[in-house]
Parts: C-alpha cells; structure tokens; sequence
C-alpha cells in the first residue's frame, strides 16, 4: 500500500516561505493567491495489507521526518484516494 505523507505548518504558526511564495506569485501576475502554505510531500510503499497497520507505519514513518509539534501530518491511500489520518491528525475546522 503507497502512503502519501502532506506535511505542513498548523494553521495559527508563522510560515515565512508561504509568505515569500506568495509574494512572488502577486510579482508573477497572480494577485488572487492568498494564504499560501509551505510543506512536504513524500511517497512510501508500505508493506502492510491491513490499512491500520499500514496508518500506524506511515505514520511513524511521517513522525520521524517532522517531529515539530508544530506540523501537520496528512496520510492518503493512493488506491482509494481515502484519507488515512487519524481524528487527532485531521485538520482544525
């Protein structure tokens, strides 16, 4: 199973290359882009057909490559386009 790891800053902490991004947009004719958001985005095949050992692996996986309390982890099953975050993970409304 292919996990698809988004990290990003949580909504509320200063992202400074969000900023410097979309300013560069507004100087490349894109007035109309607002609140941009910096992250990373990773792919990992995991060995697990079970999808909740699959999301416990991923995100280990994801944990260890940001381990800011400051991130957010998104993980997506690439056959089902189903989102495998966990409540805990999922972003703030």
């Amino acid at each position: 199973m292919k996990a698809r790891i988004t990290i990003t800053l949580k909504p509320g902490v200063l992202d400074p290359q969000g900023k410097a991004i979309e300013g560069a947009l507004h100087a490349l004719g894109f007035g109309s882009a607002g609140d941009v958001r910096q992250g990373k985005y990773i792919e990992v095949e995991v060995a697990e057909s079970d999808p909740a050992k699959a999301r416990a692996r991923s995100s280990a996986c994801a944990s260890s490559c940001s381990p800011t309390p400051s991130s957010r982890i998104t993980l997506m099953n690439s056959r089902r386009r189903k989102s495998l975050a966990s409540p805990s993970e999922a972003p703030a409304t």
